[in-house]
């Protein structure tokens, strides 16, 4: 549910929640991109830092998001691939597969800081500069309309875009704080059931699959289940009747780039059953990126058919 017009300070301002790389793009007397983990990703995108040095001014500060759009829908699975390629090959890539840039924010201008003035008074600056941009940078959209919100949210969900990011007009920007209110846009997904993690009889979370090519890929593991579900699951679910498709021990890159642990997940197989989870719609085509909620098991769907190959 999106906050209420007046719910924060100087207002609510409604933008697009971008499924990308979040990025400072610093002007100075050269072009650098940087990742929120100080990871400096310049020479990754050439593009980017050309299309900047051409339009953005110098002695500035810029936050936004690396994007990259595939047949008219965000892919992050994109931007991946960049991140593990070489300078030549990110070169390739940029003629072929070309990110964009959406800013929406301006941290300094003229060698100003601009960090402590108002949203609003920020994003007057931003859009005085971008006033004459052209792609790949981008101005973000954004409204102070909650309804109009409403329906982006609903309306670009088949591009990919994430959900809402809400901020308050008067706000100054204050690295390290949870200024800003994110509202995820979640969708009613089916998997299979194939794991669980802790004993049969007391799961602490379940791990879905998706059937890929014929073969049942791992997709993500559920958040912490309650005392209610995990009840229900053990009298539901039951030892695999025969060889399964999965190990006991899933490794990290089976489970996925965004689970919140890089070590190796020891699960206790199941066999494989229909499962409802409520999921946000930031995704690879493979993985969920983010943890799941499970909702209910669906004994009454029958499981695709796949190999009984492991992973």
């Amino acid at each position: 549910m999106l906050p209420a017009e007046t719910a924060l300070p100087g207002g609510c301002r409604y933008e697009p929640k971008w499924d990308g790389f979040r990025v400072a793009a610093v002007q100075d007397a050269v072009t650098t991109l940087w990742s929120r983990r100080g990871t400096e990703l310049t020479g990754i995108f050439p593009e980017i830092v050309t299309a900047c040095a051409q339009q953005l001014p110098e002695q500035a500060l810029f936050d936004g998001e690396l994007v990259i759009w595939v047949d008219e829908r965000l892919a992050f699975e994109a931007l991946l691939r960049r991140l593990s390629s070489g300078a030549r090959r990110a070169h390739t890539l940029s003629r072929e597969v070309p990110a964009s840039l959406v800013l929406f924010d301006v941290l300094a201008l003229d060698g100003t800081d601009a960090r402590r003035l108002p949203y609003d008074d920020r994003r007057e600056l931003l859009e005085g500069t971008l006033a004459d941009a052209r792609p790949p940078i981008l101005l973000s959209p954004m409204t102070t309309e909650r309804d109009v919100a409403q329906s982006w949210s609903e309306d670009m969900a088949p591009a990919g875009v994430e959900g809402i990011v809400v901020k308050g007009g008067a706000q100054a920007y204050k690295p390290g704080e949870r200024q800003w209110v994110k509202i995820k846009r979640r969708d009613s997904v089916d998997v299979v059931v194939a794991a669980v993690v802790g004993p049969l009889a007391n799961p602490t979370s379940i791990v879905v699959g998706l059937v890929v090519d014929g073969e049942l890929r791992t997709a993500g593991q559920s958040a912490q289940l309650s005392p209610g579900q995990a009840r229900t699951l053990g009298e539901l679910l039951r030892e695999p009747s025969g060889p399964h498709p999965w190990p006991e021990v899933l490794s990290a890159g089976a489970m996925g780039r965004f689970r919140a642990r890089s070590d190796d997940l020891k699960v206790t197989l199941v066999e494989p059953v229909m499962g409802e989870v409520s999921a946000d719609s930031a995704r690879t085509a493979r993985f969920f990126r983010h943890s799941v909620r499970f909702v209910k098991l669906r004994p009454d769907l029958p499981v695709p058919g796949f190999r009984s190959t492991l992973l």
